[in-house]
């Protein structure tokens, strides 16, 4: 395997081929402030025009992104993380079987669990938190703290889909599962 494009990575316990297909679906509300960092995110990311790699945004995730999740080999759910200590953390995501959802609002863990029970997807999945600090009623716009985290998840996350290295950037200690 000399050629970059026959390089494999292993993801999952299968082979993952540097040309493998990725979903990168931003979601959250520009309009709330530092909640639109997934939506600005994926702007970014589509801005780069990357082969392999398609890029969604929503206000939140639906049942219907299972369909597009299916897809695609990796799967990657960057959001707002109001919680995080660093600026970004980017964790492996289980999927879920959900057993109470509704057709407005499905947990990534229960997007990537639909994909595997409805299409019998075999994919893996990631989430991407960018840590926001201002989350307005309806304020426009990130603030300066936000857009900082951004810049350094854009540069991860760039070289992340650059090198299909998906398992490896994750933290190894905090998979991701859907609120029990």
């Amino acid at each position: 395997m000399t050629a970059p494009e026959a390089r494999i990575l292993a993801v999952d316990g299968r082979a993952l081929a540097a040309d493998s297909r990725v979903l990168l679906i931003g979601y959250g509300n520009p309009a709330r402030g530092d909640d639109g960092l997934g939506p600005a995110l994926a702007a970014a990311v589509a801005g780069l025009d990357l082969e392999g790699v398609t890029v969604e945004t929503d206000y939140q995730l639906h049942v219907e992104h299972a369909a597009d999740a299916a897809e695609h080999d990796v799967v990657i759910f960057a959001d707002a993380d109001v919680e995080g200590a660093g600026p970004f953390r980017f964790r492996r995501l289980e999927p879920r079987s959900e057993l109470s959802f509704t057709s407005h609002s499905v947990s990534p863990a229960g997007v990537l669990g639909l994909a595997q029970q409805l299409f019998s997807a075999r994919n893996s999945g990631y989430v991407l938190g960018i840590r926001g600090h201002a989350f307005g009623e309806f304020a426009e716009g990130l603030s300066e703290e936000a857009r900082r985290n951004l810049s350094g998840a854009l540069a991860f996350i760039e070289t992340v889909l650059r090198t299909r290295s998906f398992p490896e950037a994750a933290h190894p200690d905090e998979p991701v599962l859907a609120p029990g």
